[in-house]
């Protein structure tokens, strides 16, 4: 496989130091190729092109500016197939979830925000004999930030919006999962995009994240990882007054009233467990179940979590594929360890020693899905953020009780909410602390509404106007009525 280069300028260009890291597809073990190891003189090269590139950019019409939208998400519409493949190398995920959401949601992602913008309405407001007329104009160049677990999909997140509003971008990709990243910097130089527009700077968040947040002509961030990055983040980009959005981590809820059809929810309890691996911020790692529901909830749910194919991601059988490292897997593991001295009782799954993956590389970072019961819901394992195939089982004896129990963590990002009575689930759903909440669904995604945490899930959120707010900058222009 070709080294992965930076993109600057319009050019795919080493690091300055000529420092390279190796990216390893975590199934394996095998090194699929180099990266740099930039630094900041690499962020300096890449803010100085995106900032030469502004006004010209900045001066495009909307209308221009949705057609290379739709030309980017023509581009890669047509690579699907090599997008997922790269993805699934990358991250360890199955080709078949790597086709359904990352390669799908990339071109998804582009596709909204050029039609959604064709919807929108001006906004004026008329009073006092006067007309005031809201003005949008970028904000200048901004810094993306994205991380390993849904490399394209939350890159193009950022990446649409922002060149949708008139910005120029500095990006950093994970240094674990840079192939999609390169990929996408290879569809825009190839459909023509003007240099210096979009820019991607790889290496370690020290050596480019931290750079990015610092420079004083980088005018906004876009960050989505771990809480304990945001807060470095978000105390380095405050004082300088720069526009910041972060989504941050969570350890969502996953609740069963009474009343939920058990049969009829079951894939969707699942499916909100372990989709890649437990590996999205989103996934429901608290399942809350009503205790006159429980003990026929977790031996059905022990059930169907053991028919999990674990195994290799090429494999279009393969229902869960590996987690994104061997130093992940470790951290996963030593919460297993750790949920048992905390008492819990193991139902399904457990550490590489107890419950071996096989037929799969010995170094391949595998686990099997993992369920744990008997825990305080206020324990380290049921609270902190794990980020694997882990899942806590409680049961609760009221509604009030379950909402405690949902809002017991410092994080409030996701929850999802099961029973026969829509009603019900919708007024409980209002009492949670939390950023988005699903009734009796999972991962439904209109991509207009507002997507964002509370608590230490983060700050500001994205979708539809939201992200297009972020984007820009807003001037009021009052006139006066003759």
């Amino acid at each position: 496989m070709e080294p992965v280069l930076n993109f600057i300028n319009g050019a795919f260009v080493p690091s300055t130091s000529g420092a390279t890291i190796d990216t390893i597809n975590p199934a394996t073990g095998e090194v699929l190729t180099t990266l740099p190891r930039s630094n900041a003189e690499d962020v300096n090269e890449a803010t100085r092109a995106a900032l030469a590139a502004g006004p010209s950019w900045a001066s495009t019409s909307m209308a221009d500016r949705i057609a290379w939208l739709h030309r980017i998400a023509d581009a890669l519409e047509a690579e699907s197939e090599t997008i997922a493949m790269l993805e699934s190398q990358d991250t360890g995920k199955p080709i078949a979830l790597a086709r359904r959401v990352d390669a799908a949601r990339s071109v998804a992602n582009f596709r909204f925000f050029a039609n959604y913008a064709q919807e929108q309405e001006p906004e004026t407001f008329s009073d006092h004999g006067a007309i005031n007329y809201v003005h949008r104009s970028p904000v200048g160049c901004v810094g993306l930030i994205t991380p390993w677990n849904l490399p394209l999909y939350l890159l193009t997140w950022k990446v649409a919006p922002a060149l949708l509003m008139g910005n120029t971008i500095v990006a950093k990709p994970s240094e674990l999962t840079p192939l999609t990243a390169h990929f996408l910097a290879k569809t825009i130089h190839a459909v023509g995009l003007p240099d210096g527009v979009f820019n991607v700077v790889n290496g370690y968040g020290p050596d480019v994240g931290q750079p990015m947040v610092e420079h004083p002509d980088i005018r906004g961030i876009s960050f989505t990882g771990g809480t304990a990055t945001g807060k470095i983040v978000a105390a380095t980009a405050a004082p300088m007054f720069k526009k910041l959005s972060l989504e941050l981590g969570g350890k969502n809820a996953t609740i069963l009233l009474d009343d939920a059809p058990l049969d009829e929810v079951m894939d969707g309890i699942v499916r909100a467990s372990f989709t890649n691996s437990g590996q999205v911020c989103l996934c429901g790692s608290r399942i809350l179940v009503h205790a006159s529901i429980y003990d026929s909830f977790v031996e059905r749910f022990v059930e169907a979590v053991e028919a999990i194919h674990v195994g290799d991601p090429m494999l279009e059988e393969t229902g869960m594929g590996s987690v994104i490292s061997l130093e992940h897997k470790t951290k996963v593991e030593s919460y297993i360890d750790l949920g048992l001295d905390e008492g819990a009782i193991l139902l399904t799954g457990g550490t590489s020693k107890v419950a071996p993956v096989d037929n799969v590389p010995t170094r391949g970072a595998f686990l099997r899905p993992t369920v744990l019961a008997g825990l305080s819901p206020s324990s380290r394992t049921a609270t902190e953020e794990i980020f694997g195939p882990v899942v806590t089982v409680h049961p609760f004896e009221s509604e009030d009780e379950a909402v405690t129990l949902a809002n017991l963590t410092e994080y409030g990002l996701a929850g999802s909410v099961w029973t026969a009575d829509i009603e019900r689930g919708h007024a409980f759903a209002k009492r949670m602390d939390t950023g988005i909440v699903w009734v009796n669904t999972w991962l439904n995604r209109d991509l207009r509404t507002p997507f964002g945490g509370v608590k230490q899930s983060g700050v500001g959120r994205e979708g539809g106007t939201w992200s297009m707010a972020f984007f820009s900058e807003t001037t009021n222009i009052c006139v006066q009525q003759p």
